[in-house]
């Protein structure tokens, strides 16, 4: 689907005009044909509460490569020993909200949970859930788009509860032949697990390739 047909007036500049932090633009809605394009021109919105929506495209950005996806001897012995159950899109909701809990503070703010929401029941947004004693330990959401998925937040309750998501994840995406694990930017626990920077160039003409694999399912 063309969407810059369905949301033509974006506000945001092409990523190769980004500032040195990666900012693009402001303004515009959280609207569905407004995320997706963002994200098919290698854009995300983060912002606080009570400011304007914000663009950004960063350079370097980090992903994850799938093959490539390192998972520790400890954490091999984890997700064999059963601790926990993996699901899939069961509990969106829940996830997105565990994933605003923050110390510190969080970008993913009631409008952002409202508008990835939309998107899930559209069929573009994700979630993994790890359980144990059938409760909630952790989980992660993003959005798939083609062969790409943008992974956006995870967290955890349990230890490794979010460690083990993301395996889960990244063994579903190898299944289903995708092609882009974005992460936007390294944390030394995404470093760990093999994320690394790529060159928003290189980013771009990975992402272009990989949102017109029509073919490739999350579900």
């Amino acid at each position: 689907m063309n969407w810059q047909q369905l949301f033509p007036r974006a506000p945001w500049v092409p990523p190769d005009q980004a500032d040195e932090d990666g900012f693009v633009g402001l303004g515009g809605d959280l609207s569905p044909p407004c995320l997706l394009r963002a994200y098919c021109e290698g854009v995300f919105p983060w912002f606080n509460e009570g400011d304007p929506v914000l663009w950004w495209s960063p350079n370097p950005r980090a992903i994850f490569e799938i093959d490539d996806f390192h998972v520790s001897r400890r954490m091999q012995r984890t997700i064999r020993s059963g601790k926990f159950t993996v699901t899939f899109d069961t509990a969106f909701s829940d996830v997105i909200r565990g994933c605003a809990v923050r110390e510190e503070g969080t970008w993913i703010t009631d409008a952002m949970i409202e508008a990835y929401t939309r998107l899930h029941d559209l069929g573009h947004a994700h979630s993994v859930e790890t359980w144990q004693d059938g409760e909630l330990a952790g989980g992660l959401y993003g959005i798939a788009i083609g062969a790409f998925f943008a992974a956006e937040s995870m967290f955890y309750w349990k230890t490794d509860a979010s460690k083990v998501a993301l395996a889960a994840l990244v063994d579903r995406l190898k299944a289903r032949k995708y092609e882009l694990l974005d992460t936007q930017m390294v944390t030394p626990h995404t470093i760990s697990m093999g994320a690394r920077d790529i060159s928003r160039g290189a980013y771009l003409r990975r992402l272009k390739i990989a949102i017109q694999k029509r073919l490739v399912h999350f579900g």
